[in-house]
């Protein structure tokens, strides 16, 4: 080679090398575990790619590099639980440095120009191109998951000081929570149907559906675990704030969306709803007079 590299530049190499065939690893895992074709060969091009990447590194850093087994079942474990899209742009996050250094060697070095426009653009296209039904179904979810937030957080913290007692406020939020999910399930799939066909209208309705419950079984939790309903209350609220963060955090990692505003934005709302039912409910007590 006529290139001079310093040594510090060889390490960073050396780091990149070892990214890019764990990468290879991922990606050949994740293309023979998924079903669908499309997706599996476009995981296979990727794949090569990445090691295409690795051997032209290891032509400056002179050495073969093991990948990081750790890693390869990190992300192949997320990948497979919240969907490849997800997993693959949570893991391509965290190599921004490895780009950087690509491009600034690029300015000097022609294969180094080559592979930062590969690691940037092509990768970015192929990913773009992953068929995937999470994703096609989030503002189903978005749906149900709101709904659930606001209604149930507002419901559950008016009952909180209406009922003072834990049972009864769980047994409430639940017989409301269910039929909730049924009502907003039915019209999703009435809304959805007059736009789809009945099969996807059915899995949109089935993913509002899902969300709704699991949203409503997380914030109804703590009042089945605790006698105390002030504490269940303020677990709940946490419960929901958490719920919104790692919903969000999801979607904005999946789907290339702000995080910051979109969380604030939610939990903004669920907690207001809240704080006015809890008054609401308060007062509601006080004017009936009811004692329980």
């Amino acid at each position: 080679m006529n290139y001079k590299i310093d040594a510090d530049t060889i390490e960073s190499l050396k780091k990149a090398q070892k990214n890019e065939i764990t990468e290879y690893h991922i990606y050949s895992k994740l293309s023979s575990f998924i079903k669908n074709e499309h997706n599996s060969k476009v995981l296979k091009q990727i794949a090569q790619d990445e090691l295409s990447h690795h051997n032209e590194l290891k032509k400056f850093t002179g050495t073969d590099m093991k990948p990081n087994i750790l890693k390869i079942y990190f992300y192949t474990f997320i990948s497979l639980i919240f969907g490849i899209t997800f997993g693959i742009k949570l893991m391509e996050k965290g190599e921004s440095g490895a780009e950087k250094l690509y491009r600034e060697l690029g300015n000097k070095i022609e294969e180094f120009k080559t592979i930062a426009k590969e690691e940037n653009k092509h990768e970015e296209e192929l990913i773009e191109i992953i068929e995937e039904e999470k994703l096609q179904f989030v503002g189903s979810m978005v749906l149900g998951l709101n709904d659930a937030l606001v209604e149930l957080t507002g419901t559950l913290a008016g009952l909180t000081f209406a009922l003072k007692n834990t049972r009864l406020i769980a047994l409430s939020g639940l017989i409301t929570g269910i039929a909730a999910t049924l009502s907003m399930a039915a019209s999703e799939y009435l809304s959805a149907r007059t736009e789809q066909e009945s099969s996807r209208a059915l899995k949109s309705s089935l993913y509002t559906g899902g969300a709704y419950v699991f949203t409503v079984a997380c914030l109804v939790f703590p009042y089945l675990l605790f006698s105390n309903y002030v504490l269940s209350l303020v677990l709940t609220i946490i419960m929901a704030i958490l719920i919104i963060l790692v919903f969000n955090f999801y979607i904005s990692v999946a789907k290339d969306l702000p995080f910051k505003q979109r969380f604030f934005e939610m939990a903004g709302i669920s907690l207001g709803v809240a704080v006015i039912s809890f008054i609401i409910g308060h007062f509601v007590r006080l004017f009936l007079g009811v004692d329980v």
